[in-house]
């Protein structure tokens, strides 16, 4: 089912497709590529709002897909075959986040077909947008499928070398819960990235065991007795490049240990952040409120800052390749 949103400011219609199957049902918006809702067994599952305007006003990438180059990348500088590029710089002034103030995250995405249980979208990046060389054209398809996941498949081509690395940024809490601080954690990777004050990669591949990085067993996002200032906004490094098909990347469980989402994914990075920081002043789905560690986001990627790193996976689409990335969220 498809229905109008809203408008943006410069008139543009924002629709609205539902899709349903067994025990899932997604709302995702044009604008973004957005996760509005998501519905297991009827209890919703992620961060979202009502309306557009709280989008416009409030949304922190609430459920979008992430791009042309998701995460940061130091000082929004890139060289590519020799030529330097200056990306928007929309993070402190200083730095290039998700693709930009302009990004992915912010366009209208163009429904290319739809049926009850699946919807293909289109966008279209010239050239130069967000400082970006080449002409972009990416895809994204959405899926519930009848063993109780969403699939997201994306590709993206291009007729220029340019960075590409596409990423989901919904917000997950299983059950409804103020905080996601008792939820229980896994992630498959014994390898994380760490980080400056700026939250920019420093470089170093750094091993998770007796760190509080180290969710390789599962273990509540809620700190330790003298970890309380420990930030969770880094990559973990799941392989060392994109694989042929998914794999197990982690597992997120409520407090009750009632409801249990996977992560499965061809990307060879996962960046945890649990949002310390969020205070929305509008109420979110379902008139709540949105306060900090009110959700988590678990974004399958290439790896941060990687255009600087030799050592980090490889982010440049050439134009006679074709970028892939498909993550399944498993429900259970």
């Amino acid at each position: 089912m498809i229905k109008e949103f809203g408008v943006l400011p410069d008139g543009t219609a924002v629709q609205e497709i539902t899709l349903r199957k067994g025990a899932l049902e997604a709302s995702i918006l044009t604008l973004g590529a957005i996760i509005r809702d998501l519905k297991v067994d009827g209890q919703t599952v992620v961060l979202g709002f009502e309306d557009l305007q709280s989008y416009l006003d409030h949304s922190s990438y609430f459920g979008v897909i992430a791009g042309r180059c998701a995460n940061r990348i130091a000082g929004g500088r890139v060289t590519v075959d020799g030529t330097d590029y200056q990306l928007d710089l929309n993070e402190n002034g200083r730095h290039h986040l998700h693709g930009g103030s302009g990004g992915f995250s912010h366009r209208v995405w163009q429904i290319e077909q739809d049926d009850k249980a699946s919807v293909l979208l289109k966008l279209v990046s010239e050239d130069g947008e967000m400082g970006y060389p080449g002409r972009v054209e990416a895809m994204a398809r959405y899926t519930l499928t009848g063993t109780g996941a969403l699939r997201l498949k994306m590709t993206a081509t291009t007729d220029r070398t340019t960075p590409v690395n596409l990423t989901q940024h919904a917000y997950f809490n299983l059950d409804g819960s103020d905080s996601i601080l008792d939820h229980t954690l896994e992630i498959a990777a014994e390898s994380y990235l760490p980080v400056d004050e700026d939250l920019i990669p420093t470089g170093e591949i750094r091993k998770v065991a007796w760190t509080p990085y180290d969710f390789r067993d599962g273990r509540k996002l809620r700190r330790k007795p003298g970890e309380e200032a420990v930030v969770y906004d880094h990559n973990f490094c799941l392989a060392d490049a994109p694989r042929e098909a998914v794999e197990f990347a982690a597992a997120l469980e409520d407090g009750a240990g009632e409801r249990r989402m996977e992560v499965w994914t061809s990307e060879p990075g996962l960046q945890l952040f649990d949002a310390p920081r969020m205070a929305i002043p509008v109420p979110g789905l379902g008139g709540k409120r949105y306060g900090p560690h009110a959700g988590l986001c678990l974004e399958a990627q290439r790896w941060p800052d990687s255009v600087h790193h030799d050592g980090f996976t490889q982010v440049l689409l050439r134009p006679s390749e074709t970028y892939s990335h498909v993550t399944e969220f498993r429900f259970s």
